[in-house]
């Protein structure tokens, strides 16, 4: 839940508002759609919700706690225990294989290595990298790459995942297979925000939010919509 935050960029006697009084509720299980023009304040939400940015004003209360008044370490542990990330610029360490990539968030969470090694495998099997496991990511496609970034923020079997534009650097048929694992995550149970500009994920999305000049100006249930 957010309450009134707000987000301020300065540079130098320059300052922008990126995000002014933002008030948001989504519950657990959710899938939720955030749309709205480039420069709108989308990334910077999602950033500010998930505690990857401070914010200037307001409250972010994750499971009730508010995460911003968390240490550094704990805000940290506290992501790496219960969320996934998607960025649409992967974010691959380009020396590690799709294997050590997605268990990496495991390791530095403090799972086993064994452990890490096998939910890291089992979910690039799931999201169709089997094939690809000890591959690094000069030697996959851009499609396998995002795949590998899905596998990484899924691997920990998280309780929310936030992704920015998941499918923006993708062709439609493969931008429509992470979709659709997504879906069927979400079905089982994960909470999704997703940024995105893909008209066509905003209207499947049980929940489209639209955000303009740093604030929500719409914020849409959908009973039409497909989830799974």
């Amino acid at each position: 839940m957010a309450t009134g935050v707000e987000k301020t960029y300065r540079t130098g006697a320059d300052a922008v508002g990126a995000l002014r009084g933002i008030d948001l509720s989504v519950s657990a299980g959710e899938l939720v759609a955030v749309m709205g023009p480039s420069g709108s304040g989308k990334t910077t939400l999602l950033n500010c919700l998930a505690g990857l940015d401070d914010i200037d004003a307001g409250t972010v209360l994750l499971d009730g706690e508010s995460i911003h008044e968390m240490s550094d370490a704990r805000r940290t542990r506290h992501r790496a225990e219960t969320m996934g990330f998607i960025f649409q610029a992967f974010n691959l360490i380009p020396v590690f294989t799709a294997t050590e990539n997605a268990e990496l968030p495991l390791l530095l969470a403090g799972r086993p290595a064994k452990e890490a090694r096998a939910a890291a495998r089992d979910t690039l099997e799931r999201v169709g990298l089997g094939h690809r496991l000890d591959h690094r990511p000069t030697e996959l496609s851009g499609g396998e790459q995002q795949r590998v970034a899905v596998a990484r923020a899924l691997a920990g079997r998280p309780l929310l995942v936030w992704a920015d534009e998941p499918t923006g650097n993708l062709d439609s048929e493969t931008a429509a297979a992470v979709m659709s694992l997504l879906r069927e995550l979400h079905a089982e149970g994960l909470t999704l925000i997703l940024v995105t500009h893909d008209e066509g994920i905003g209207a499947a999305a049980p929940r489209r939010i639209v955000v303009r000049d740093g604030q929500v100006v719409a914020d849409e249930r959908r009973a039409g919509a497909v989830s799974s």
